[in-house]
């Protein structure tokens, strides 16, 4: 209808109740139901009062709370009255999905309006949910914009309710009246969420990622329990920016706090983007008429171009099961919230072509009951909905790994690492079956180590980032590569004769440590994932005595600076913390320094000389506490 006709003057004319709006579907057309929490309730209700009287009705819809169950009509009509084409099935439980499988479209969110604007699927009918009409004949389509803006510009009928209780949302989310064909007025509550509290798992990983996360940086958030984690343990960033298909709760209180906003995003600065909103009414509250938000569609909000502007652009998302090297299943679960909606490729790709961006994926080690793992060897049966060649950081409640560039037994290797101690026996003799690692690797103690991240620092030193954290499995190749890098004089002071030649097996034997009998600390400097080792401590249980045996190195740049006392600080505490009773170390005579560094520790330091070496020797209950 042309807009040169004064929207007033036909207002009245188009108002129905939802009984006769939906009477004006026809069997075989083409239905499309505005999304999530903005959709249409009292318009799905009637039309499911009325679906009997249906043949060859479709259904389109992108995600639905069930305002009434029209995946129940469809299995109990068989498919005969109405069937659905559904992009989405998440915050089903397990058995729905499963059972409703041949609804769901695999489709990249970012396609989908296009689909609906080139009529490639024609749609016959909108049913959306609007704010009450402006001064201008405009109507915001407030919480839901994703798909349902393109929907509702292509429609042949337009059938919108009016609910005062929609929030007005700025941005690219308005219809004109002149667009719409019937009008049905009724105010309800909108369809809420409320999260579910993370569980210690989510939370763990969420602390794990929040590290990775630098001040400034531009958040994508998937709606799963452990995304909504990682974005409560971000309150201490800063200038951290927003643009992501949903908007919910937390990124609210982040941005109330101060830590979102949106100032250093390098493109749309100053507002949160986003093309719908799940949550709470207080979050529909804080959204309407807010001028520092802007809600766009999907092809815009997901678009990878958009995307890769952003500056540092990190993007969180749940995977379902990773492989050993790196593929990637992304479906609907129970346990993940509305995790799984497919608009994942789409940032994984455009996060990582950003300038400092990051691309992370979040699992579970395991299945809720612990009895599967969540890492296998090979995705078999199982869809790819991320390639291997675009996966880069890797988290679980193990630790983070990063793929990007890794062979495939470096990718094998660091995704044992990470998986539940439980299942990474059987996971290792998989990829030796398959052939990813070399039949005489082995996992030491690692195959039963649980990363310690209470030990990790961070630290500056002449302007440069160093971390101290605890070896991992993935290390051994740099820590090679440090002791090649070492001079003459500091490889005999760290194993007292010459040598030319650093083994794999020697070095997998410091990376591979079950962190109690075995203790290898690194500092590393670089981008996580291509960092380089410039310091290794560690100490080793000799079990006849309960003394740990400790040693050193560090590069030549960073002598003297310290490095060596916060290594030893933090081989005793952990030594301590494992029942240890004490430290020893073994130098030369002439080595001052080492004398030294032992001698700061606190507790009472004894020396003797057995003719070829210097013995230094700290027992942890003269004194007492060793941190």
């Amino acid at each position: 209808m042309s807009k040169s006709i004064y929207w007033a003057d036909n207002y009245v004319a188009k108002k129905q109740d939802a009984d006769q709006a939906i009477e004006s579907i026809r069997s075989g057309q083409l239905v499309f139901i505005g999304s999530a929490c903005g959709e249409p309730q009292v318009l799905v209700r009637a039309l499911a009062a009325r679906a009997r009287y249906f043949s060859g009705l479709e259904i389109i819809r992108m995600m639905s709370r069930e305002t009434a169950s029209l995946t129940e009509i469809a299995n109990q009509t068989h498919d005969m009255s109405l069937n659905l084409r559904q992009i989405y099935l998440g915050g089903s439980s397990d058995d729905s999905i499963s059972r409703n499988k041949r609804f769901i479209t695999p489709m990249n969110v970012s396609e989908v309006p296009g689909l609906f604007i080139n009529r490639r699927v024609p749609i016959n009918v909108a049913l959306i949910q609007v704010a009450p009409v402006d001064d201008f004949g405009w109507m915001s389509l407030g919480i839901s914009v994703d798909v349902t803006l393109a929907a509702a510009s292509s429609a042949d009928l337009v059938i919108a309710q009016v609910n005062p209780r929609m929030p007005r949302i700025l941005g690219q989310s308005f219809i004109h009246v002149n667009d719409v064909d019937i009008i049905v007025e009724y105010e309800e509550e909108l369809l809420t969420l409320s999260p579910k509290p993370p569980s210690s798992v989510a939370t763990m990983i969420g602390k794990n990622i929040s590290r990775l996360i630098q001040d400034g940086s531009t958040l994508q958030v998937g709606l799963d329990s452990a995304s909504q984690a990682t974005l409560q343990a971000l309150r201490d960033k800063n200038d951290l920016g927003f643009h992501s298909l949903y908007l919910t709760d937390d990124i609210m209180h982040l941005y109330a706090r101060g830590v979102i906003n949106n100032c250093k995003k390098g493109i749309n600065e100053g507002k949160l983007v986003a093309s719908a909103a799940l949550g709470s009414a207080m979050l529909y509250e804080f959204l309407n008429n807010n001028p520092g938000v802007d809600f766009r569609p999907s092809d815009y909000v997901n678009d990878p171009f958009v995307i890769a502007q952003h500056h540092r652009m990190v993007s969180m998302n749940v995977a379902k099961a990773i492989d050993l090297t790196g593929q990637v299943t992304i479906e609907a679960a129970s346990q993940t919230n509305y995790a799984g909606v497919s608009g994942v490729a789409d940032f994984v790709r455009g996060a990582k072509r950003s300038a400092g961006g990051k691309s992370i994926l979040m699992l579970n080690s395991t299945t809720p009951d612990g009895k599967k793992s969540n890492i296998i060897p090979q995705l078999t049966h199982e869809t790819v909905v991320v390639p291997r060649g675009d996966v880069q950081y890797v988290a679980t409640e193990y630790g983070v790994v990063n793929l990007l560039g890794k062979s495939l037994q470096g990718r094998a290797m660091a995704m044992i690492s990470i998986a539940h101690p439980d299942f990474r026996d059987e996971l290792f003799q998989a990829a030796k079956e398959d052939g990813l690692v070399g039949s005489d690797k082995s996992l030491g103690g690692s195959g039963r180590g649980v990363y310690p991240v209470r030990y990790e620092e961070r630290l500056e030193i002449d302007g440069q980032v160093i971390t101290i954290r605890p070896a991992k499995p993935v290390d051994d190749r740099r820590i090679q590569e440090h002791y090649y890098r070492l001079k003459k004089e500091d490889v005999l002071r760290r194993f007292f004769h010459e040598k030319t030649i650093f083994g794999r097996t020697e070095v997998e034997g410091k990376s591979q440590a079950d962190y109690i009998k075995d203790f290898a600390l690194v500092g590393v400097v670089g981008e996580f994932g291509f960092d380089k080792v410039i310091a290794v401590g560690e100490y080793l249980l000799l079990t006849d005595s309960n003394m740990a045996e400790v040693a050193f190195s560090v590069s030549s740049e960073f002598q003297g600076k310290g490095l060596g006392k916060l290594f030893l600080r933090k081989l005793a505490q952990a030594a301590k913390e494992n029942g240890i009773a004490g430290l020893v170390a073994y130098t030369s005579p002439q080595n001052k320094a080492m004398v030294q560094l032992f001698k700061t520790l606190p507790c009472n330091v004894t020396t003797s000389f057995d003719g070829d070496a210097l013995s230094l020797k700290c027992l942890f209950d003269t004194s007492g506490e060793a941190d």
